[in-house]
């Protein structure tokens, strides 16, 4: 099989800092409690490292009712950031805290903090459920409201003269993304716009979209956790016109998805390990392709096939 190695992919900056972060402090309090509160990255394999690190996870979707968890010790934030309310119950329970949240996520919270601050209105687009949106929406939960499709965006409703803005969770397809906040500038004409879609996400998704056309199919490793790679899966299959698998491993391929397939792409989330990539590109570099198989086939008057 041959495969395509789509550039770039894998860790992006803020989850190589927040990982780089809990292993230094799981090695600097050797015998005191370090705990991070939820996946530091969504990536189960990452997280079985931070642990081997003297990392403990306390896997809570609701970070509020998490942090009951902790009693002592130093408490990690995760690189999907953290509502304000949380933090400062952190505190007064005694914790030490160490944030890792991302950069391009601390940009966001910042946004609205300062739309609000201005008096503002926020229409926050990002998936419920997601630690990210629970952040962000805790900086300002009076003055935001989520969204996460046009539907939800055309039913929205403010009383007059309400002052608009938009901004959105940095995982999210940057097209999906687009395609709400143009249908609310319609709605909305005078609203402001901050597409806080970040770097790495754009660049991953429009590889992986420039590349199908060139492939038979695309795998993504990582995590059905991780937001980013299921929309680098999403906007493969929608915009590249091509079938799309996610793969925690190699173990997950199926052979099946690869009948009548030559040339496959392989792209990872950005929070997925170097390694289980290089694993899963090995695997299929072994797999034999549609035209070997047929090349190997004996012809048809060969006595052996009578």
């Amino acid at each position: 099989m041959e495969v395509v190695r789509i550039r770039p992919r894998g860790y992006c900056h803020g989850v190589v800092e927040a990982i780089r972060l809990a292993k230094k402090v799981g090695e600097e309090r050797q015998g005191r409690p370090v705990t991070m509160l939820g996946y530091l990255v969504h990536n189960e394999h990452a997280t079985r490292e931070l642990e081997a690190a003297g990392v403990r996870l306390v896997a809570e979707t609701d970070r509020m009712k998490g942090l009951e968890q902790i009693t002592e010790g130093t408490v990690i934030f995760t690189a999907h950031g953290i509502s304000p309310l949380v933090v400062e119950a952190a505190r007064q329970r005694g914790l030490e805290i160490v944030d890792a949240t991302c950069s391009d996520v601390t940009r966001t919270h910042d946004v609205v903090r300062e739309l609000t601050q201005r008096g503002l209105h926020v229409i926050y687009i990002g998936k419920r459920g997601h630690p990210e949106p629970a952040g962000v929406l805790g900086v300002a939960p009076e003055h935001t409201t989520l969204v996460e499709t046009i539907e939800e965006a055309d039913n929205l409703n403010f009383p007059a003269g309400t002052r608009l803005a938009v901004t959105c969770q940095t995982t999210l397809s940057m097209w999906d993304t687009q395609a709400i906040i143009d249908r609310l500038a319609e709605r909305f004409p005078d609203i402001e716009i901050h597409n806080e879609i970040c770097r790495a996400t754009q660049d991953r998704q429009e590889a992986a979209v420039l590349a199908a056309p060139d492939v038979d199919c695309v795998v993504v490793v990582g995590s059905r956790r991780s937001s980013n790679s299921q929309r680098l899966v999403q906007v493969v299959e929608e915009l590249g016109h091509k079938p799309a698998y996610l793969v925690d491993t190699a173990e997950d391929l199926k052979p099946e998805w690869f009948r009548g397939i030559n040339r496959v792409g392989v792209t990872s989330g950005a929070s997925t390990p170097t390694h289980l990539t290089r694993e899963v590109i090995t695997a299929l570099e072994a797999m034999p392709s549609e035209d070997a198989i047929l090349t190997a086939s004996p012809p048809l008057d060969d006595p052996a096939t009578k």
